[in-house]
């Protein structure tokens, strides 16, 4: 049979938005995979399937015989290793669509309501003081919140910055914010891993990245060594940052219209962020 009979006539609309759609879905798994550990894992099992190939077509019959049955645990094998990729995909598929069902949910405050968050994070990178702070969106945490201590509590300036204080309990580990509320505090995440990760990053921003990667959450982090501030997103990590471009990626991330900041912001405040050096 001629090689011509595997491929098929491109010449209808349906065939084209079939290898479109094919395309598209190809791009978006490579783009996601790349720069992750699953792009060795992947490149070893290419070798095996041409080892396949190769002992199929040379009569290796024993090593023909063992990658055969090895290829019926490839399927686990990929959810085994690629969990974390997997559901990081279903993730930024399901934000594409935007299905009704899986909207982000805003309270009556809107962008307010997250400018205590930036105070609180100048204030604590003003006094170095650590603290992680996690914005859950469409992807629920409630398994992290429930492994914490639960709150409820409006959320606020002098709440935050009272909960990462040192002398407090609750200060070790990260506070979740869902629905504009601080749903707990002494949150323990998931650390990323991911081998790229600099060295230079501790265990705080380690955990700012992992529930990024296994959820679409954005986390915000400040160095108690250096006082800079972090802002993580879907694994991605933007270091030293000022008040401002934390806030425009804040209100860019949960889609709220940006604005002027507060004019209320006390005068110490102010020069908090006039006297902070970052980035």
């Amino acid at each position: 049979m001629e090689f011509t009979n595997y491929i098929p006539t491109i010449n209808t609309l349906r065939n084209v938005l079939d290898f479109a759609l094919v395309f598209v879905i190809v791009y978006v798994v490579l783009k996601l995979f790349r720069g992750t550990r699953a792009v060795p894992t992947v490149v070893g099992m290419v070798i095996l399937a041409l080892l396949y190939w190769l002992a199929a077509a040379q009569e290796l019959s024993t090593l023909e015989f063992v990658l055969r049955y090895a290829v019926g645990f490839i399927g686990i094998a990929i959810i085994v290793l690629f969990q974390s990729e997997i559901r990081q995909a279903l993730i930024f598929f399901a934000n594409r669509l935007r299905f009704p069902i899986l909207k982000r949910q805003r309270g009556q405050f809107g962008g307010s309501v997250y400018d205590e968050i930036v105070l609180a994070v100048t204030t604590l990178a003003t006094e170095k003081t650590g603290a992680l702070i996690v914005i859950e969106r469409n992807v629920g945490l409630r398994n992290f919140i429930d492994a914490g201590v639960q709150l409820d509590a409006r959320l606020s300036y002098d709440l935050l910055v009272t909960i990462f204080n040192p002398a407090t309990p609750l200060h070790d580990g990260a506070v979740v914010i869902q629905n504009e509320r601080l749903a707990a505090a002494s949150v323990f995440l998931p650390l990323t891993k991911n081998p790229q990760v600099s060295r230079e990053l501790g265990t705080r921003h380690r955990a700012a990245i992992g529930i990024t990667e296994g959820s679409d959450a954005i986390s915000i982090v400040v160095s108690e060594e250096t006082g800079l501030i972090t802002y993580v997103e879907a694994g991605v990590v933007h270091r030293n940052l000022d008040t401002n471009q934390l806030r425009k990626l804040l209100l860019d991330a949960l889609e709220i219209p940006l604005i002027e900041p507060r004019r209320d912001i006390p005068k110490a405040m102010k020069e908090a962020e006039t006297d902070t050096t970052i980035g």
